[in-house]
């Protein structure tokens, strides 16, 4: 292996305004090796490599790709240098072909015949050599997005990148689906490429990387062998302080059935069934875990559950059926029925991002007569309790007069966690608790969860984060394509079976669990190919 780096970035600085998000950055990444880069959320990741692949241009600072100095000016700039990137959302054109996609601003000409020939051939031989078998006559907006993201490494290695980055590409897999991905990268790396992954997860960190360079603030703090480090170390470097990775929690003690939830159905706009006859309960005392990939029907549940979208079945909360259609069944009945709502999506559905923090601490609840004074809501008695609540949340900064788009993400979805739990719900609806949060918000969302079922508060937890979900946790259900494939115990179970039921696999046939999980994307791709058609 050569010495020359792969690539070197000297004293790189970025600012937007006031805001510095890059702080004289120097780092080498080796050639043929994976080098993870991690860091809290806003720590500048993304905007370094938004630099590297010239989507932004560096106030100061050199790039050198295998020794030579580039101007990297823009993504042609990148590419030219042989450098590709795979992005957390794809740049994929939904109503064009896999094929289509990959040749897009890369044609030999203006006759596009020979450049599909050609790609068609190039393809073939890169999903033999790497495992990255996807139909190139299919429809993107036919495809799981397991297989989208294939399409989007192809068209890395069609234009020839010998250097690759990942942002948060396991974000929306199945774990078969990232453990396949993580072969890939390790045939890549075999056949001398270099890859830089971001990520958030230090499971994918110590499993896949050979070098990885931790961020704080804008800064780099630490670049560190793998192998010689572990993810509590790696942890407390984003940090700056000690976290506890693991939940600690005590036993479970179930009692009456809170929520019950009988042949739940659901259909959009388009006449697609969303929720296909969901059956489930959750007791006082427990979290039922709801694990799935994004888009399997867990958002129309949670929406159904918080009264934002209409549906038929029966649901009931300590026994009463609760209205699924018409004006008794929005989020006001709901509430008054003792359900709380942390929903996934918290700058459209949980704040209204120009509206203060204190403003923010009362939306849904701002009826309740305790913060009214005759005809008015009582604002001071509103700032007063809404300080509280930012103190024993831990909110930062600590100012209920600041809005909620000035504060980062951890601390938005303090506020609204401290909302919804400090209303003593009976149940409590939390959908994707941790999503784009630091570390160490992580850490105390967790602990409020634990603290609320210890309280004896039925909880209904949606995440796509498999670790997450076996860590908090009671009894865990799996939803795939609107349905329930199964129920499980945390100690019963392990990430490789949660994963195939995850992909509709209730028995693999004796393929391995990658060719299962495969075959069942497939029909499913298929099958909404025909409904589309």
């Amino acid at each position: 292996m050569t010495d020359t780096p792969a690539i070197e970035l000297k004293g790189i600085s970025k600012a937007f305004g006031p805001v510095q998000a890059n702080k004289d950055i120097s780092i080498r990444v080796m050639p043929g090796t994976i080098h993870g880069i991690i860091g809290e959320n806003g720590a500048g990741k993304s905007t370094l490599m938004s630099i590297l692949y010239g989507f932004y241009k560096a106030d100061a600072g050199e790039v050198w790709i295998n020794g030579d100095r580039k101007d990297i000016t823009d993504s042609q700039a990148a590419i030219a240098a042989g450098i590709g990137m795979v992005f957390q959302h794809f740049k994929l054109v939904h109503n064009f072909t896999v094929l289509e996609n990959v040749i897009l601003g890369a044609e030999d000409g203006a006759m596009l015949t020979p450049s599909l020939a050609k790609a068609r051939g190039v393809l073939k031989t890169l999903a033999e050599e790497y495992e990255l078998n996807v139909d190139p006559e299919a429809l993107i907006e036919n495809l799981s997005v397991g297989h989208q993201q294939r399409v989007e490494i192809l068209k890395a290695l069609y234009r020839e990148a010998d250097i690759l980055i990942l942002d948060e590409p396991t974000g929306v897999l199945t774990p078969a689906e990232a453990d396949h991905l993580f072969r890939i990268l390790e045939g890549l790396r075999r056949e001398g490429k270099t890859i830089i992954l971001i990520t958030h997860k230090l499971r994918e960190i110590m499993e896949i990387t050979d070098t990885v360079s931790v961020m704080r603030r804008g800064e780099m703090t630490a670049t560190v062998k793998t192998s010689e480090t572990s993810p509590e170390e790696l942890a407390e470097l984003m940090v700056g302080r000690k976290v506890l990775l693991r939940v600690d929690k005590q036993p479970a003690r179930p009692g009456a059935r809170v929520l019950e939830i009988e042949n739940l159905r659901l259909t959009d706009r388009d006449g697609v069934e969303r929720l296909k006859g969901i059956s489930l309960d959750v007791r006082a005392g427990e979290i039922l875990g709801i694990a799935g990939v994004s888009g399997n029907g867990q958002s129309e549940l949670l929406r159904v559950l918080g009264g934002y979208a209409e549906a038929t079945g029966t649901i009931r909360v300590n026994g009463q059926k609760i209205d699924l259609t018409g004006r008794h069944s929005d989020g006001r009945s709901r509430r008054a029925r003792g359900i709380a709502h942390v929903p996934e999506d918290r700058h459209h559905e949980g704040l209204i991002l120009p509206y203060t923090a204190w403003e923010n601490s009362v939306f849904g609840y701002h009826d309740d007569p305790a913060i009214q004074s005759g005809p008015l809501m009582n604002n001071a008695a509103i700032k007063a309790e809404a300080a509280a609540k930012m103190e024993r949340f831990d909110v930062r900064p600590p100012n209920p007069a600041l809005a909620a788009r000035n504060f980062s993400g951890g601390n938005q979805q303090k506020i609204v966690l401290a909302r919804e739990i400090e209303r003593n719900p009976d149940l409590l609806l939390v959908g994707q608790p941790t999503r784009g949060v630091d570390i160490g918000a992580i850490e105390f969302i967790h602990q409020q969860i634990l603290r609320l079922r210890d309280e004896g508060k039925a909880i209904l937890l949606v995440s796509v984060e498999l670790d997450e979900i076996l860590s908090l946790s009671d009894r865990i259900a799996v939803m795939f394509d609107g349905q329930v494939m199964g129920e499980r115990l945390p100690d019963q179970t392990d990430q490789t079976e949660l994963g195939l039921l995850m992909a509709g696999v209730t028995e693999t046939g004796g393929r391995s669990p990658i060719e299962a999980v495969d075959a069942k994307l497939q029909a499913k791709d298929a099958r909404e190919a025909g409904q589309n058609g």
